[in-house]
């Protein structure tokens, strides 16, 4: 099974730009590259330099055009609302067409900035499919971030136009935006020319005169109008992503048009290993990355039905509720952050939903967004039947750094490993000093240059941030901020960020080896471990422990016997011995864990609240488990 990977890899590798040029006949062009890659250009050089396109007539206009256009688009389920709908491609296309003409009679031309602070509604993606038709640039923020980091985000980009809607829908909550948003545009020095703002039936916001336009209203004015795609280079901006937990001056990812096309489509077919006319689901949402590329690129470009979700693994109603989609829609891959696993395997850890919900369209799960520890795999294998993916990836990259190919046919999987690297990314491993190390020495994970088509070609008006902050520490690569090791076989592990590794007496230790031996635990559903201050040894370990649903089990108990686990499988040299048990961790609503807040917190830093925290209380539990611990409780800014 390993040759076809090999063959794909090694045809990148002997001729990278012929790869790509080859690649890119998937793509419809106004203008067809001659070039494939231009190393001169910019930062690091740019792909296709020479190309014509437009993003949406790749995701939308030549489908229909091909005949395909009663093929479901996006099927949209809301558990939370209790609403499910579908709209077919012709369909899609259309009203895109109108929220295109909507928007350029406001104003908003090729190359303005447009925000998008919506919840997970149709409205939403049909939205960003306009601007990439005009080409604006859009810039989608999470629904319901906070006033003053969306003005951040409004100065920034210098948005001449917002997107919103009167509220998002949150588990026994309605959430209004518009008082965010008004707060936003007050503190902001960059005034949007317009706000454009839809109505959900759950909420009805106020519209401030001279600015605010109701969303419907003014594009059922514009249903039935033609507006073609605007042609744009391959190396103009798609759109800006603001990458979570910013403070001060944003950084702003930028994703550009035609490498974006090329990488996307090849990541559909090769390693998500989808046909065109199946269905795909990203449970993620439009405000990160993942939303992005594989919620509305991606599975459109490649011709796919793609699921729009509404809801949480766990509690809309419960924990059978990704099944369920599953199982209606004929979900061929299913995508989610292993963070919800371990949250639907907390919940029901014998697995009972899945045993009343068959699945025969399920083919393979795959998992991204933080490390998988490999009881979450196993527990996953056992109850779904179906290959289990875990692959590695960032909002700088925008697609699949590295995985296990299914497109190109699974490789043997290793446990705490997301496989290989892909076509595009040589991938390397360095120690501080910037020399490569032996097979199975953790150190820091870099990609030499130049990245791959999709991939950031800079920051939003900041190439010096981006040259300091990825290009210069290792001069040559792409600096991930990841600590990890590459085996005598060639696959990667990614152990922990660089931030997270734990200088103890002078040992370099991984926190993510610490956690896969924490979650091994058969009471535990999900770990995370920190390193915090100690005057003896630098740093020792701590952590944390999230019990499994129904465990009666004292908590000093298991807090032992984990201790024990981890002084077996690491050794004395880890030095932990402090493990807490807590009722949740506090993530952010992508699902990674805050462990740089936890560790200030536990270090007695001052420390300001993450603008992308899913629930604030989650840090007064943490306080509260540290102090009892005797660890210090610090003021918060």
């Amino acid at each position: 099974m390993r040759q076809g990977y090999e063959a794909a890899y090694a045809a990148w590798k002997t001729d990278p730009e012929g790869f790509w040029m080859r690649q890119a006949e998937a793509i419809d062009w106004f203008e067809k590259p001659k070039m494939a890659f231009d190393p001169s250009a910019d930062v690091y050089g740019r792909w296709f330099p020479d190309g014509v396109t437009n993003t949406c007539y790749n995701a939308l206009d030549r489908h229909v055009a091909a005949g395909l256009g009663d093929r479901n688009a996006f099927v949209i389920e809301s558990p939370i609302t209790g609403r499910s709908s579908a709209i077919i491609y012709s369909e899609a296309l259309a009203e895109v067409k109108a929220i295109a003409l909507a928007m350029r009679s406001l104003g908003v031309e090729k190359g303005d900035r447009v925000i998008i602070y919506m919840p997970m509604i149709l409205e939403a993606v049909l939205s960003m499919l306009a601007c990439a038709r005009l080409g604006a640039v859009h810039s989608v923020v999470f629904g319901g971030f906070a006033g003053p980091e969306l003005a951040t985000r409004i100065d920034d980009s210098k948005a001449k136009l917002i997107i919103s809607a009167s509220c998002g829908i949150e588990p026994g909550r309605v959430v209004p935006y518009k008082p965010m948003l008004d707060e936003a545009i007050e503190l902001a020095h960059h005034k949007p020319a317009a706000c454009l703002l839809y109505q959900r039936p759950e909420l009805s916001a106020p519209l401030t005169d001279g600015l605010d336009h109701d969303f419907e209203a003014l594009v059922a004015k514009h249903r039935g109008g033609e507006i073609d795609c605007v042609p744009v280079a391959a190396t103009d901006p798609l759109y800006v992503l603001y990458t979570s937990g910013t403070t001060g001056q944003p950084k702003g990812v930028v994703r550009d048009n035609g490498g974006h096309l090329v990488a996307l489509h090849w990541s559909m077919r090769n390693f998500y290993g989808v046909k065109p006319g199946e269905t795909f689901w990203a449970a993620s949402d439009i405000g990160w990355v993942v939303g992005h590329s594989y919620i509305v690129y991606g599975p459109l470009i490649s011709g796919n039905t793609s699921v729009l979700f509404e809801g949480k693994p766990i509690g809309t109603p419960d924990a059978g509720t990704f099944w369920r989609v599953i199982q209606k829609h004929n979900v061929t891959a299913f995508f989610t952050a292993p963070t919800a696993f371990r949250a639907i395997r907390k919940e029901d850890p014998t697995g009972s939903f899945l045993k009343d919900i068959p699945m025969p369209s399920l083919r393979t799960l795959f998992l991204a967004g933080e490390r998988a520890d490999p009881d979450t795999i196993k527990w996953a294998e056992e109850h779904l039947k179906v290959p289990v993916v875990d692959h590695w990836w960032q909002t700088e990259t925008g697609w699949v750094i590295a995985g296990n190919p299914a497109g190109l046919g699974l490789l043997p999987v290793k446990y705490g490993s997301p496989t290989v690297p892909m076509p595009g990314y040589d991938v390397q491993v360095l120690d501080d000093a910037g020399h490569a190390v032996p097979a199975g020495t953790l150190g820091n994970v870099v990609v030499k240059l130049p990245l791959p088509p999709g991939s950031l070609p800079t920051l939003w008006n900041a190439d010096e941030r981006f040259r300091h902050a990825y290009l210069e520490e290792f001069p040559g690569y792409y600096k991930t901020a990841d600590a990890g090791y590459i085996d005598e076989d060639g696959y990667l592990f990614i152990m922990a960020r660089t931030d997270d590794i734990i200088n103890c007496a002078g040992h370099r230790l991984s926190t993510g080896a610490m956690e896969e031996v924490c979650a091994s635990h058969p009471d535990v559903a999900e770990a995370a471990v920190i390193g915090v201050q100690d005057d003896i040894k630098g740093q020792v370990p701590c952590g944390f422990l999230v019990l499994n649903s129904g465990v009666t089990k004292p908590e000093r108990t298991i807090e032992k016997e984990v201790i024990d686990l981890v002084r077996h499988h690491i050794g004395p040299v880890a030095a932990f011995k402090l493990a807490t048990c807590v009722k949740r961790l506090p993530k952010t609503r992508s699902g990674k864990v805050l462990r740089g807040t936890m560790q200030k917190i536990a270090d007695g830093e001052t420390w300001k609240m993450p603008a992308t925290i899913e629930d604030p209380a989650v840090l007064g539990e943490i306080e509260a488990a540290l102090k009892a611990h005797g660890l210090p409780h610090p003021h918060v800014l």
